[in-house]
């Protein structure tokens, strides 16, 4: 697929794979983009030009395969593959995606924690050894790494992306809250936990001035 895909479509693309892994829980065999966009609440045409971006899917007066949609969306996504993740900081954060069990089912597997406590040294998470920072070129010449998750202060960002790109990393994972600038063969995904947060407060207090 050599076409460019809008990042509005590639947003859209995981919320489609999860709702037709609930539907195929349910026993569902097939679906139409109506039925669909009730679900989702997402227009209809919406679903069929974003599905169009990959070739479409479906057929006219039969509507989905649910489990040839999802399996082809998965392929769009990467979840056909292992991605191989460290985590970079054990803190709170780094503890709670190393045991979000629900990564490993999508062929996520964290291979690898770590931090610059060294009291942390030698420990486990999920069965996961912390190392020390020092410990990563080496580990990274030993084992592929596809995913770096930052976790750690955003103070220490920077300066461990500039690590990571040099060891060979090429996407990241950033939780720190900070802005990374990379060379354009870097994929950074960033998570601003606190912008979700303050998108929630927003849509409540608008709800509040709409209930008076």
């Amino acid at each position: 697929m050599n076409k460019d895909i809008s990042s509005a479509v590639i947003r859209r693309m995981p919320r489609y794979y999860r709702y037709l892994g609930d539907l195929l829980d349910d026993g569902i065999e097939r679906i139409s983009s109506n039925e669909l966009s009730r679900l989702m609440d997402v227009t209809a045409s919406q679903i069929r030009q974003d599905l169009n971006n990959f070739g479409g899917f479906g057929q006219q007066g039969y509507g989905y395969n649910v489990q040839y949609l999802y399996e082809e969306i998965g392929k769009i996504l990467g979840l056909d593959q292992t991605h191989n993740i460290i985590i970079i900081g054990a803190g709170n954060l780094g503890h709670a995606l190393s045991n979000y069990v629900r990564f490993e089912k999508r062929g996520f597997l964290t291979i690898g924690i770590f931090d610059v406590n060294p009291a942390l040294a030698g420990g486990h998470i999920r069965n996961v050894q912390i190392r020390m920072m020092d410990e990563l070129p080496e580990f990274v010449k030993t084992h592929k790494v596809d995913i770096a998750a930052f976790t750690m202060p955003k103070e220490k960002a920077e300066e461990c992306a500039d690590l990571v790109v040099s060891l060979g990393i090429k996407a990241i994972w950033n939780f720190a809250n900070v802005e990374l600038d990379l060379p354009q063969d870097v994929t950074v995904e960033n998570v601003h936990l606190s912008d979700s947060l303050m998108q929630l407060s927003y849509r409540i207090v608008q709800n509040r001035r709409n209930d008076r």
